[in-house]
């Protein structure tokens, strides 16, 4: 019984890991001696930012909402507060956006468990992740980087949209989602969150903060999760979930000089693992899953028990270095340097198929601020990127006979540029950010990117915002649309070329604030923003018949508008309600169907969060609920009928549909306790597996229109979860 097995020693090894991690962190804090000789705690953002006491912060986080408005930014910025992070299980960063409108999360595919965000109507891979202004999650990582950040990891996430600052590169095209992490300086010798879903799912955080002296300061974070079990819920014969395990380490340093040098370093390594597919029972009734090393597309005895799946193995490691060095006393002027180097290495089997890649990938970012006055500054520097990608790719599919397809070579992706930025400030009423970089492309030549930002103030109960600005980015087509492995389907053109992607964004933001309600920021802010592309690569599922064709736009139209509004008030102390509504209208022109509306793509969003907290924030109550809205189908899938056989499609559309999220946190002293729900409508996509039936009844992976990708809703029904938060707090 290899299955069971497999499912016995997983728990066993995962139990060992928890018990060790949990007794090392503990062990740490407990003789860690936290004092600083001079009483106060300091942090900065970045390399030199606004000093905050770290208790005060804590303090100001419990009074605030988990999602708001950020008033002072320049640029709209959405803030998801450390109060924000808690109010959902939020086991990683992809599970923390539920109560945003702004940013969409779904599945890549029914197969992999591989999520993507959408911002602004678009591909996550058009949104610059940035860690602590480093960016991340690219290339390799990007498909499974979501699953990568523990969200108990973070203090705050801010998600800015449009075209923001140049100094961070030039790939932020749609807006960028800077995630903050735990501090070093944090008075938090040692945190842990354990939480446990009812899919059996399972998640373990330990984050520990020590300082050791006033100038040294560490902050080590652990983390480890994975599920026991498999499931299939709906009975189509795929696991609904893969089975995964993963292990995540991090350690971040700060070092604070008495002549006002910051120096701040740190690495992480991470492994994970995930097997996926079909789950199907041989002759004696045991349960069978897919192995890559056995698989055949082609299977000689019909009666065989060879189920196809997906089994990835992920491993990386990242290291880091952030210099800043003041050039007087007042630190109006100073050098910053910023490095990040990382490894991502990723083995990946889908049936037949085998997509084994590595990727070499540094950043380098060195500039110099001047702060000439209140009113002016300005920064210059130089930055660039480098990846390798040592990529081995072949692919046998059951075509009338069996085809495959191969690719195996190093690719080298390169930029390097100048940048300058202006800002302006009349006071707290104006403010104008202009930005300029010049970036040379290997194998593309030179590139200028302007980005421009403007913030009006007329009273201070109104804020208006403009920005705009252009953004390039290479495209590495399999992985940013890793879905397409998911597929019998046969891959026709550029689906290993890596060309540079160019497009325009700009738009606008009014929010304004009301006299009402129990707190000062009650709000209502409506933005618009257009993303337009000159180059882009398309991936075409309706071109051909059970083909994916991937082509440049090569001069055609792609462009998308989105509209939101947002409602925030306290109509009574501790009880705070937002409300959020997204339009987006996605069109592109593809080859033989004209300018259409982007398939796949939801129409609109609609949240509402309610948190009602009792006094001394002993008992929290915070419900969700959203409405999201139809999108277009492929034109393959509009005859698709259910088992009653009505379309389930009408009009090619998908159906609108209802989520609902709850939890109740109890607070004790140091200790939180909390369970809730999700999904609590119990709603899922019908026939997430796609293609021809075999005379059981299951979709036959062996064929060309087996197709797994098709994924628009959640693929899982009601799933509960509780969990617990404990606090060391140091001690005065």
């Amino acid at each position: 019984m290899p299955g069971l097995n497999f499912l016995i020693q997983t728990a066993i090894r995962m139990k060992r890991h928890i018990i060790s991690i949990a007794a090392l962190f503990a062990a740490i804090s407990a003789f860690s001696q936290v004092y600083d000789e001079k009483g106060n705690f300091v942090d900065t953002t970045a390399i030199y930012g606004e000093r905050t006491d770290s208790l005060d912060a804590a303090v100001f986080v419990s009074r605030q909402s988990g999602n708001y408005l950020s008033k002072v930014k320049e640029i709209r910025t959405e803030v998801i507060s450390a109060a924000g992070l808690c109010k959902m299980a939020c086991c990683n960063l992809a599970e923390s956006f539920e109560n945003s409108a702004s940013v969409t999360v779904g599945f890549s595919d029914a197969v992999t468990g591989a999520r993507q965000i959408r911002l602004l109507g678009l591909s996550g891979v058009y949104t610059q992740m940035l860690d602590e202004t480093r960016p991340v999650m690219r290339g390799l990582s990007a498909p499974f980087g979501l699953s990568y950040v523990p969200g108990q990891w973070l203090e705050s996430i801010q998600i800015a949209k449009g075209s923001s600052s140049v100094i961070n590169g030039v790939e932020c095209m749609t807006g960028q989602i800077n995630m903050e992490h735990r501090k070093p300086t944090d008075e938090k010798p040692l945190f842990i969150n354990g939480a446990v879903m009812s899919d059996t799912k399972m998640d373990l955080n330990v984050a520990s903060s020590l300082q050791m002296g006033y100038k040294w300061s560490t902050v080590i974070l652990a983390h480890v999760s994975g599920n026991l079990m498999s499931h299939d819920m709906n009975g189509d014969g795929f696991m609904d979930e893969p089975e995964m395990l993963q292990f995540n380490l991090s350690n971040r340093w700060l070092y604070q000089a008495d002549n006002g040098v910051q120096v701040r370093f740190g690495v992480r390594a991470l492994q994970d693992s995930r097997l996926g597919g079909q789950m199907l029972q041989d002759a004696s009734g045991s349960k069978v899953l897919y192995d890559k090393d056995r698989y055949s597309v082609v299977r000689e005895n019909a009666s065989d028990v060879d189920p196809w799946g997906s089994d990835i193995f992920n491993r990386s490691i990242n290291a880091y270095l952030k210099v800043g060095v003041p050039l007087n006393e007042d630190n109006s002027q100073n050098i910053a340097l910023i490095a990040d180097y990382s490894y991502q290495d990723m083995d990946s089997y889908f049936g037949s198929t085998e997509y084994l890649a590595g990727q070499h990938s540094a950043y380098a970012n060195l500039l110099y601020q001047n702060v000439i006055s209140d009113s002016h500054r300005f920064t210059i520097g130089l930055n660039g990127t480098f990846d390798r990608y040592d990529e081995d790719f072949s692919r046998l599919l059951w075509i009338g006979m069996p085809s495959e397809v191969s690719h195996k070579g190093v690719t080298d992706l390169a930029n390097a540029g100048v940048f300058g930025e202006y800002t302006f400030h009349a006071g707290e009423t104006f403010s104008a950010i202009a930005g300029l970089r010049g970036d040379w492309f290997y194998g593309h030549g030179f590139k200028v990117s302007p980005r421009v930002t403007l913030k009006y103030m007329p009273i201070d109960e109104i804020v208006i915002r403009a920005n705009g600005g252009r953004g390039l980015r290479y495209s590495t087509p399999l992985v940013d649309n890793i879905g397409v492995f998911s597929t019998g389907k046969k891959f026709v053109g550029s689906y290993n070329e890596h060309i540079l992607e160019d497009a325009w964004t700009f738009g606008g933001n009014i929010t304004c604030y009301m006299p009402f309600g129990a707190s000062s920021n009650t709000y209502l802010s409506f933005d618009y923003f257009r993303t337009q592309f000159g180059s882009q690569m398309v991936v075409d599922y309706e071109f051909g018949h059970n083909e994916i064709h991937f082509y440049p736009l090569a001069g055609k139209r792609s462009y998308t508008d989105n509209y939101q509004l947002d409602f925030s008030v306290d109509p009574v102390e501790r009880f705070n309600i937002t409300a959020t509504f997204r339009y987006t209208d996605a069109r592109i022109e593809l080859h033989g169907k004209g300018l259409v509306e982007k398939p796949m793509t939801s129409r609109f969003k609609g949240v509402l969060n309610l948190q009602y907290a009792t006094n001394l924030n002993k008992w929290i109550f915070d419900f969700t609920a959203s409405v999201n809205g139809s999108c277009r189908v492929y034109d393959f899938m509009k005859d698709l009928k259910d088992q009653d056989g009505n379309l389930l499609y009408k009009n090619g559309r998908t159906p609108v549909y209802p989520l609902l999220y709850a939890q109740v946190t109890r607070r004790f002293k140091g200790w939180d306790v909390y369970v809730g729900a999700e999904n609590l409508t119990n709603f899922t996509q019908k026939n997430v597996i796609l293609g021809t039936k075999d005379a059981g009844g299951l979709v036959n992976p062996r064929v060309s229109s087996f197709d797994a990708s098709c994924i628009w809703g959640p693929l899982m029904g009601i799933k509960a979860h509780v969990g617990f938060r404990f606090t060391l707090w140091k001690k005065a």
